[in-house]
């Protein structure tokens, strides 16, 4: 299903207030833990989300993304996510915790409040300026909701407040990986016009999609699907987010491939919720 701008709206404030508390309730040490991101800490994490929330509540408000604006200048206008991910963090790396904290608190609470603010006619045409090209308001919003639950997880490994899935977040990571399949699998070199997936998950996050796997294809209602995913949502989710590997969730059965298995392997390898 898709939600309705209010829905969504709401899901993403209590996203971060949810990620809020799990900030707080943290304890001191364990900041300077590895956090489960590759190659990052805790403090690591949180640095990045201070920097994409920033950018991500001043294209909301109508300003330049200044730090995104700075790193395509230096790059010639070339863009690569995670050279700009660990540039940002590293720009950080001397702050205190606590400056962080406060830079993302009040970074994602604008998002989301700027985001309520945009005209309904904003709301459905804008194009914000984003990590891999223009992105839609709804889409951006999704897209921190999806960084906050992710990275959320990715704290908590090892904070000690252990794993938590609530069902909107790990949908909404689910339906962002399933609505990018087509531009994922195409960047792999996959071309499958005509070809669709059907996904059904249950557990928290449950939900269907049936999806072409082609640019812009919206497969009839009453066609078969040429493979099928079928599982526990939140494994999918974390396959989505890069947390867990195709093989990893294959092989203990909690995602089971259909219909085509070849299609429904190449499909799960490139699923995606992020460029």
């Amino acid at each position: 299903m898709s939600l309705d701008r209010e829905q969504l709206l709401g899901v993403a404030y209590a996203e971060r207030q949810r990620l809020g508390r799990m900030i707080q309730y943290a304890e001191p040490e364990t900041w300077e833990l590895a956090s489960a991101a590759d190659g990052w800490w805790n403090r690591d994490v949180l640095a990045h989300l201070a920097a994409s929330d920033t950018a991500a509540a001043q294209l909301m408000a109508g300003e330049p993304a200044i730090e995104l604006e700075e790193f395509r200048s230096a790059h010639d206008g070339a863009f690569d996510v995670d050279a700009f991910n660990a540039w940002t963090v590293s720009r950080r790396s001397g702050a205190e915790i606590r400056e962080l904290i406060e830079t993302w608190g009040k970074a994602a609470e604008s998002c989301v409040a700027y985001a309520a603010l945009l005209t309904d006619e904003r709301w459905a045409t804008a194009r914000f300026p984003w990590l891999a090209g223009d992105i839609a308001a709804r889409y951006l919003v999704q897209s921190r909701i999806v960084e906050w639950f992710l990275h959320g997880e990715d704290m908590r490994a090892t904070n000690g407040l252990g794993p938590q899935y609530q069902h909107w977040p790990v949908h909404l990571t689910i339906d962002l990986g399933v609505r990018m399949l087509p531009w994922a699998l195409s960047q792999a070199g996959y071309e499958l016009e005509g070809r669709s997936l059907l996904v059904e998950v249950q557990g928290a996050g449950q939900g269907s999609w049936h999806w072409g796997l082609g640019s812009g294809e919206v497969p009839p209602g009453a066609r078969k699907p040429d493979a099928t995913l079928r599982g526990r949502a939140p494994q999918l989710a974390l396959v989505a987010g890069r947390r867990l590997s195709a093989d990893d969730v294959t092989a203990s059965g909690a995602v089971v491939l259909g219909g085509d298995r070849e299609l429904a392997g190449v499909v799960l390898q490139q699923l995606r919720a992020y460029p």
